[in-house]
């Protein structure tokens, strides 16, 4: 099971570049869709989002430590991400945790927190 994601997201396209933004979009998806189906990563969610300003979107990529890192470092994976941040503002890539990570996270930050004084 996935203890980790990585978080993908975007804001607004570049004016005039919103058609290519959509086949950008669908290559990493369709790239995304194939390392899935080869188990290189365990799967993936798709968000978009009411117009607002400040995050277009955005995908959820689940796997192991490894997948995500192997993933980053995959060279067809780095050629998309270099076509969207041609053709978006605020580009993001966020590593995070799920599933058994969250209770390993939360487990080391009450550990974090017993060093900190507490007073009111």
């Amino acid at each position: 099971m996935a203890d980790r994601m990585l978080f993908i997201g975007w804001g607004t396209p570049v004016r005039g570049m919103e058609a290519r933004g959509l086949e950008v979009l669908g290559d990493a998806l369709g790239l995304l869709g194939r390392m899935q189906q080869d188990g290189r990563i365990e799967s993936f969610d798709v968000t978009l989002l009411a117009p607002n300003g400040n995050l277009n979107g955005y995908v959820e990529v689940h796997g192991s430590s490894e997948q995500i890192n192997a993933m980053r470092d995959d060279e067809e994976f780095i050629r998309s991400t270099l076509d969207a941040a041609l053709i978006v503002d605020n580009l993001r890539h966020i590593e995070g945790y799920t599933n058994q990570g969250v209770a390993r996270q939360l487990e080391m930050w009450r550990e974090a927190i017993a060093k900190v004084p507490q007073g009111a």
